[in-house]
């Protein structure tokens, strides 16, 4: 299940470093606008206790942990939309994510170029979403355009609709109001998701602050980071990006130490994780055995058939009945045959909808 979460920001504010931490991978982190040109994509790991508890259980030959992608787009400037610095081409990158990370500097460093010239968070939040907002215009532009005229000559019903609700858009996005903040029908939504609009993805500020900061948990920068926040319905992350690169070559229990000694209770590099991880509104089932432990991602309400399709294209087309118990149930008696002394392991069917925490044996069967 490939879903990806898109990191954006203005240049020099830190995107590179935080993806170098999520993705630990070594990519050019350069003091100077542009170093990165085309997008990043790196596979990252949700940490899950879960798991690591399942793989002392079973103590399988390999442990894979549930993963999506993180994307690292190039620094947007003023003017984007209208083919500034690097244009359209990265506004592309930023319309095929399914969330949007966007990084803000708060935080003063004179040997670090700001590309406005100052630190202003407000500023630089107020470029980026008015770029995305001229880039979801131009869309809606050109597509009420291609329809408006044939859709009134023909009348025809599901067209007019259409054009209804895109200049809906048009007007609220020309207020300068994101498009995820307004309360589109499940109707309406269905029309606009073809579409892709960039201002109606979720959306996690991540304020990158200094070494001080992350320990006091404010300043006047990520005091205005998260009025913002709080008026869009946004989340917001604070995260020292300097030392999250600083944890990614170390031991789970070197890293525990290591933020222990900080005076840092967790890694806000987990925590942005797991927060995009739902809101995008995924979760985790998993299967167990001597061979493999491993949590899959899936999308909350699917049901077990597409569940098992996520392993395979064959579990799906010949799925029988899913044996299912969940990860509590093994916890709370400590075996699979204790859970099935129990009564609480279950045969499901095709109707059954998959719960965050569910342990999986698929039945299945492909006649060729």
């Amino acid at each position: 299940m490939a879903l990806k979460a898109g990191i954006i920001g203005l240049p020099n504010v830190g995107k590179s470093t935080l993806f170098n931490a999520i993705t630990k991978k070594n990519i050019l982190a350069a003091n100077y606008p542009f170093a990165t040109i085309d997008p990043n994509v790196g596979v990252v790991y949700v940490p899950d206790e879960r798991l690591n508890t399942l793989a002392k259980m079973y103590e399988p030959d390999k442990t894979i942990g549930a993963q999506y992608e993180f994307i690292d787009i190039a620094g947007l400037v003023k003017g984007a939309s209208l083919g500034e610095g690097l244009g359209n081409k990265f506004l592309s990158h930023i319309r095929e994510v399914d969330a949007i990370v966007q990084v803000v500097r708060c935080f003063e460093d004179k040997d670090i170029i700001h590309v406005e010239g100052n630190i202003d968070p407000l500023r630089d939040i107020e470029i980026i979403n008015y770029e995305l907002i001229l880039s979801d215009l131009e869309i809606i532009e050109n597509r009420i355009g291609k329809i408006e005229k044939k859709a009134q000559t023909t009348n025809d019903k599901e067209s007019l609709k259409e054009v209804e609700l895109l200049k809906k858009c048009r007007e609220k996005l020309s207020e300068g109001l994101m498009l995820r903040l307004i309360d589109f029908t499940e109707s309406e939504q269905k029309i606009l998701k073809p579409f892709n609009f960039i201002t109606n993805k979720p959306f996690i500020y991540l304020a990158n602050v200094s070494e001080d900061d992350i320990l006091v948990g404010s300043n006047k920068y990520i005091d205005e980071v998260r009025e913002v926040a709080q008026i869009q319905n946004a989340s917001i992350v604070l995260m020292c990006a300097k030392i999250e690169s600083e944890l990614t070559d170390l031991d789970e229990e070197s890293k525990k130490e290591f933020l222990k000694e900080l005076g840092i209770q967790n890694s806000a590099l987990d925590e942005l994780i797991h927060i995009t991880y739902h809101m995008l509104g995924l979760e985790t089932f998993f299967t167990v055995g001597k061979d493999e432990c491993r949590a899959w991602t899936f999308k909350k309400g699917m049901k077990a058939p597409e569940c098992a399709g996520i392993i395979h294209t064959d579990f799906e087309k010949g799925f029988i009945k899913a044996e299912v118990m969940s990860y509590e149930d093994l916890i709370e008696h400590g075996s699979e045959l204790k859970v099935k002394e129990a009564g609480k392991a279950r045969l499901e069917g095709k109707e059954y909808i998959m719960h965050d925490g569910d342990i999986c044996y698929f039945r299945f069967n492909v006649t060729k």
